[in-house]
């Protein structure tokens, strides 16, 4: 049975886990960089990048000793070697080539965006193909997932990612970082049917999405409640929140419903996977949508819908059975389209 070291730096999170073939976890380990961010309001790509050398091997390390397995255990290494912020893509898939050519075990190279695609069948029996949102602060994506190393992008977004978007108006409203959370937590004091904000491509004939009209009208819905107020009180703030999550997740809805329409044929699942399939108002639409449309909703465990080891881990053992086997030379790259 395989156990696959899978290694994640792509962003601001540093992470390792010892993932078995079966799908057991016998290990996770993830270390954060919230705290040295936060004052900037977002992810500095130079800060990430130092703070993944510090953390890559103290997270190895532990990983390995919490499996209570050894490195000789180990029968491959898998990590992010794209897309993400280069440098610290680099921390982990130089950390991660090295481990395997001393265990003289292959090195597995992970697109990140593929390994959010896989995560659920981890734990879940979701079987090829399935229609999968992919929904994050820097990617926003309906994919058509035929088979480990074949996917189709149906639509993508135009201009900012959804997470994107919650955390650039989380940050106009002075919600704080990371502004997703804070957003969707100050919506559930207000009301969402107070401002009537666009659903950008509402009824498009195509499957891409756009949030930038969406963003504009929140922040001149902002400017004019600070002009007649003030300021912007609690109570418009929630309902700015709430109203501005109810259109982001219709205009899901809509886009999902066109990617049916050029979809090859109707699948049997819709997956979600990515940071903001987190969000619990994103989440029940989804699952009423699913219903509607005669799909299996299937979700990750919250866990394992932000960037992580597991995910990574497990892509491996996805690619090992599908017979994509070592490639200690894989580029390492800033972008690396899902197709």
């Amino acid at each position: 049975m395989h156990c696959v070291l899978g290694i994640e730096s792509s962003c601001d999170e540093t992470a390792a886990a010892m993932v078995m073939e079966d799908g057991s976890v016998r290990a996770h380990v993830l270390i954060s960089q919230f705290d040295a961010h936060s004052a900037y309001g977002g992810v500095v790509p130079e800060i990430a990048a130092r703070e993944h050398i510090r953390a890559i091997s103290p997270v190895i390390q532990q990983c390995i000793l919490q499996s209570g397995l050894t490195l000789h255990d180990i029968t491959a290494v898998a990590a992010t070697t794209g897309p993400g912020l280069i440098g610290g893509v680099m921390v982990g898939a130089v950390a991660a080539k090295a481990l395997a050519l001393s265990l003289d075990v292959p090195f597995l190279p992970v697109n990140h965006l593929a390994a959010h695609a896989l995560v659920v069948r981890q734990a879940q029996q979701v079987s090829f193909p399935y229609l999968l949102l992919l929904v994050s602060g820097g990617h926003c994506q309906i994919v058509w997932v035929e088979h480990v190393g074949s996917y189709r992008v149906l639509g993508r977004t135009r201009d900012d990612a959804l997470g994107e978007a919650f955390d650039k108006c989380a940050k106009l409203m002075g919600l704080g970082f990371p502004g997703g959370p804070a957003l969707e937590r100050a919506a559930e004091r207000g009301n969402d049917q107070a401002y009537a904000f666009p659903r950008p491509m509402h009824g498009a004939a195509h499957a891409d999405f756009s949030f930038s009209g969406l963003k504009t009208a929140l922040r001149l819905q902002v400017e004019a409640c600070v002009r007649e107020h003030g300021a912007l009180t609690p109570e418009h703030t929630a309902d700015i929140a709430a109203s501005f999550q109810r259109a982001a997740c219709e205009s899901v809805m809509d886009r999902l419903a066109q990617a049916l329409n050029i979809a090859p044929h109707h699948p049997q699942h819709l997956v979600i996977t990515g940071g903001v399939a987190a969000n619990q108002r994103l989440r029940t639409a989804l699952t009423e949508w699913s219903r509607a449309h005669h799909l299996t909703l299937a979700v990750a465990d919250a866990k394992l819908c932000t960037d992580n080891g597991v995910m990574i881990a497990w892509a491996g053992i996805e690619q090992l059975r599908a017979g994509m086997g070592d490639d200690l030379c894989a580029d390492i790259r800033a972008r690396w389209p899902l197709e």
